[in-house]
């Protein structure tokens, strides 16, 4: 009987310091062969990204000073050496035409120390639990590397002050013995449903605004949104499909999931587009009521031109917010010929009904320096603020 031939694909030298290149390659350059852009490729073109996996692992194969033969490995060698590191779990069996990488290791260490950054500030100043959770794990688990770089890897070059005025994390309210009956005790729930696109019930405990919308409503929740100084859920009615945006904290530590199936993340990105559509349109957060956004989306609502005139020394700061709104227009007055400097600029605008009173409310913070010049509605109230402020005094 002729004996198994026991013998390992890899012992020869060269061939296990190919594999050992490749896996050094995929950690060294991780996403390597990734086309240059993320659109779709013709059809009759075909991105092969073993290309580019190939010419990385020669240039390692340069630096560490080990000779190879010229063209080699070749591209049937690379697909062999990829299925063994699927067969061992090294690599999961699925396409990477995107780009290899190993196991979660998708970032370099130069993009990794930007995403830590936004972690820690996410964590420490918007006050979000479960990522103050990660990060704590990841400090530990990266301190070598900090320690190898002189503490600079923790340094925090970019940060984000906007700070949450209110407790988001359970973990923190039971410290303190400050526990508060709101939406942050269900998050876990919250965010599976998002991600599912799971109905559920969650109810309102308070309405600053006056309208009375209080209690248990059912909605699919689309996304946790950090807004200036607190965390909201932008959310659609069951019933109705109206989109929606609330504060975390004046919903009750309350959310039951109706539905265990879901609808899946292509509806859920469906609403989540006309969401931003709506945001993108408006001034703030207030999406509207349901008929005029309705009659919004579908492009029929009339819009307010609104024209706010802003006064000397503000107007600089007026000028550099470009990119404030896309429907922006700035128009400056000529120049002094006394100073040679722009007394005022108009700042005009076209906006739907519902954003009116949040614009407004940016104008009022520049006091004195400000001029509401149209709509008529909107001179009025601007013109009432201040009478009333000086009663005030």
């Amino acid at each position: 009987m002729r004996k198994k031939d026991t013998s390992h694909p890899y012992k020869d030298p060269l061939s296990f310091e190919r594999l050992m290149l490749l896996i050094a390659t995929l950690l060294k350059y991780p996403g390597i062969g990734c086309p240059d852009g993320m659109e779709d490729l013709p059809k009759n073109q075909h991105h092969n990204a073993l290309t580019q996996v190939q010419l990385g692992l020669r240039e390692l194969a340069n630096v560490f000073g080990i000779q190879l033969p010229a063209n080699y490995p070749s591209t049937p060698t690379l697909r062999k050496d990829l299925e063994t590191l699927r067969h061992y779990g090294i690599l999961d069996r699925r396409m990477y035409r995107w780009g290899y990488y190993l196991g979660t290791g998708v970032m370099s260490q130069e993009e990794l120390k930007v995403a830590i950054d936004a972690i820690a500030s996410q964590a420490k100043y918007q006050g979000d639990s479960q990522v103050r959770r990660i990060h704590e794990t990841l400090s530990k688990r990266l301190r070598g590397l900090d320690l190898q770089l002189n503490g600079e890897f923790f340094y925090p070059i970019r940060q984000y002050l906007n700070r949450a005025i209110v407790h988001t994390d359970p973990e923190e309210m039971a410290e303190k013995g400050n526990n508060q009956d709101t939406l942050f005790h269900k998050l876990p729930i919250l965010e599976q449903a998002i991600i599912q696109g799971q109905p559920v019930e969650i109810s309102r405990s308070q309405d600053l605004y006056g309208t009375g919308r209080v209690g248990p409503i059912q909605v699919l929740p689309l996304q946790l949104i950090y807004y200036d100084i607190a965390w909201y859920l932008l959310y659609e009615y069951c019933d109705s499909g109206h989109l929606a945006i609330g504060r975390m904290n004046r919903f009750k530590n309350y959310c039951k999931v109706l539905n265990d199936s879901g609808r899946g993340t292509e509806a859920q990105r469906y609403s989540l587009g006309k969401a931003y559509e709506l945001l993108e349109n408006g001034w703030g957060l207030n999406l509207g009521e349901p008929n005029d956004q309705q009659l919004e989306l579908q492009g029929k609502l009339e819009y307010v031109t609104v024209k706010v005139r802003f006064f000397h020394p503000l107007v600089a700061f007026i000028q550099e917010g470009e990119l404030r709104h896309p429907n922006q227009e700035i128009i400056s007055s000529p120049l002094d010929e006394v100073t040679g400097k722009v007394n005022f600029v108009d700042y005009i605008i076209a906006l739907p009904p519902r954003s009116l009173n949040e614009f407004l409310f940016w104008v009022y913070r520049y006091m004195d320096k400000a001029q509401v010049l149209a709509p008529p509605s909107l001179v009025q109230k601007h013109h009432e603020a201040a009478n009333n402020l000086v009663a005030r005094f």
